[in-house]
């Protein structure tokens, strides 16, 4: 793939789509339900299910790359202290984990995760000409939109 304004555009689409999920995920993660942290657990299916839709829809490793840093990017910021002194993460007592800490930990491995998982193209088979097509991309009548004379399983 070549350099194109439009997968820039898309790039930058997932950014800021990472931006909103990092925002939602780093404020949600404190959220505890009794000693279960639910808000850490929805926070990371969360932006773990929105990575893996930008990466198997779009079918670019860079639009998921750009949401996850999106999502780190907001979680670093908003991890801080506000301009007020509020802090949205708190720091843990001592000999505690916190779960902003493993928000912190999660939210890139699961970004390297989604990324770097290999990309498997369709079986590839030979005609009698010798033309190697993707199963499945064309039919014997070469019509993929009515189905074609031959019909192959999934």
């Amino acid at each position: 793939m070549g350099f194109s304004w439009t997968r820039v555009g898309t790039w930058a689409i997932a950014a800021v789509i990472g931006i909103v999920y990092g925002v939602a995920g780093t404020i949600g993660q404190a959220a505890m339900w009794g000693p279960i942290p639910l808000g850490l657990i929805i926070a990371v299916i969360g932006v773990g299910a929105l990575m893996l839709a930008v990466r198997v829809l779009i079918a670019d490793r860079w639009a998921a790359l750009a949401t996850g840093l999106g999502i780190m990017i907001a979680s670093l910021v908003f991890s801080g202290k506000g301009p007020g002194g509020s802090v949205v993460v708190p720091a843990p007592a001592e000999n505690e984990v916190s779960t902003g800490i493993i928000w912190t930990i999660a939210v890139p491995i699961v970004t390297a995760l989604i990324v770097a998982w290999p990309a498997f193209a369709a079986p590839r088979t030979s005609d009698v000409t010798g033309d190697s097509t993707a199963t499945g991309d064309t039919t014997a009548a070469g019509d993929t939109a009515t189905g074609g004379a031959e019909h192959r399983p999934l």
